[in-house]
């Protein structure tokens, strides 16, 4: 009975003994757990590394030469029924706009139908210029055969009566009246039938005008690549915004359809603000992301640096002042074109062993550049002494040290 008891006395010391080991381990693990806590915020290591001070601005791709594609300036409405697509490699000769002619060859043939009215007209007033004037000579010359005929018979008056002479006198009166009438009227219908026949010539001349350039509009129907390149389509109202022409659209005599920009001439078109202008220089590198072509990063360098300032309309309220550079770059795309446009980084200087943070992991209190260090389960706030900045990156100068933990957003911001 001694023997059982005991046996049941050191089992329950076991039990209990288990029991303060579990609790104890519990404790324990807790308390490690404690200590390690993971931060509350997403954090960023602090590292140490080359920095890079570099300006980043927007650019666009434009061309220094480019050839034009208009419609035909001597043509009425124009409707465009074909129009090579944009980005078309085209050679000198290629067909890049057609239009429709069928009102131009309706314009056509009233011109030519004109043309020939005008031509028989002209034939017809010389026709009767020409009976009209035989028809004044005739009667000029009857007057003048009168009037000779009356001074005939005006010289017999010595040996006639009196009476008779009178009567003579005034027949040759009548006579030279009538001469005189008809020489007038010859040299006015002479003038009416010059002043008629240069009349009815000046509208053939205005018919074979219209049939000329109707004949050079229908010529033009068909609009060829004066040289080599990739077509630009120029943009026009569309109704609802600026749309490149399309098949179906109407254009004006003259309107420019597409452009046939010189590839050799390409260049990125930027504008950089007066207080950095000084930072920049010709022949710095350059690379440039271009948003019509993601998959493709370009370097090159600035070419040109604009002289003088100009006010840069584009950039809002208040007017800025800005120089334009002109940026060559080192590779060449099919799909590099005028009109895209991208960002410009320019690095203007680099910092070797430098400490880096993103611009996200400082904040501002109380007028000073703090960051928030992840230090053993908690966030410590540290006065940061900042280096430079360039972009998202900010080089630091004093305040945190390398491996270190910093948060990505205020830690102490309520929720």
């Amino acid at each position: 009975m001694i023997r059982r008891f005991h046996q049941l006395s050191m089992g329950r010391k076991a039990i209990v003994v288990a029991i303060l080991l579990l609790a104890g381990s519990g404790v324990v693990l807790g308390a490690v757990r404690l200590g390690k806590r993971s931060p509350t915020v997403p954090t960023i290591e602090v590292k140490r590394g080359e920095f890079l001070d570099s300006m980043q601005f927007r650019g666009e791709v434009k061309a220094l030469k480019s050839v034009t594609i208009s419609a035909p300036a001597e043509a009425g409405d124009l409707q465009i029924i074909k129009v090579s697509a944009e980005g078309t490699a085209v050679k000198p000769g290629d067909v890049v706009v057609e239009f429709d002619k069928t009102k131009t060859e309706q314009d056509l043939a009233q011109y030519r139908s004109s043309l020939k009215s005008a031509e028989a007209e002209i034939d017809q007033a010389r026709a009767q210029a020409r009976l009209a004037e035989e028809e004044d000579k005739t009667t000029v010359l009857k007057s003048r055969y009168a009037v000779e005929t009356a001074k005939l018979e005006a010289s017999k008056q010595e040996i006639v009566s009196k009476i008779e002479g009178e009567e003579a006198k005034l027949k040759l009166a009548d006579a030279e009246q009538s001469l005189r009438e008809a020489e007038t009227k010859q040299k006015s219908d002479q003038a009416l039938n010059k002043a008629t026949i240069e009349s009815k010539e000046q509208g053939s001349k205005k018919a074979k005008y219209d049939v000329e350039r109707a004949e050079r509009a229908l010529a033009q129907m068909s609009v060829h690549a004066p040289s080599a390149g990739t077509l630009s389509l120029l943009q026009h109202w569309g109704g609802s915004g600026p749309v490149p022409y399309r098949p179906g659209d109407r254009a004006w005599p003259g309107a420019a359809i597409a452009e046939l920009p010189d590839a050799t001439t390409l260049r990125i078109s930027a504008r950089v603000d007066e207080t950095e202008r000084g930072r920049l220089a010709a022949k710095q590198t350059v690379t440039v992301q271009l948003n019509a072509i993601p998959d493709r990063q370009f370097t090159g360098h600035i070419e040109q640096i604009g002289a003088i300032a100009s006010m840069d309309f584009n950039s809002g309220w208040p007017i800025t002042r800005n120089f334009t550079l002109e940026i060559v770059l080192d590779q060449s795309d099919p799909r590099f074109k005028p009109g895209i446009s991208g960002e410009v980084t320019v690095v203007v200087d680099r910092v070797a062993d430098a400490l880096t943070i993103p611009a996200q992991a400082l904040f501002q209190k109380s007028g000073q550049n703090v960051a928030y260090v992840w230090h053993g389960n908690q966030f410590e706030e540290r006065e940061i002494e900042v280096g430079r900045r360039s972009g998202d990156k900010i080089m630091i100068a004093k305040g945190v040290r390398a491996g270190e933990q910093v948060a990505l957003k205020d830690p102490t911001a309520k929720e």
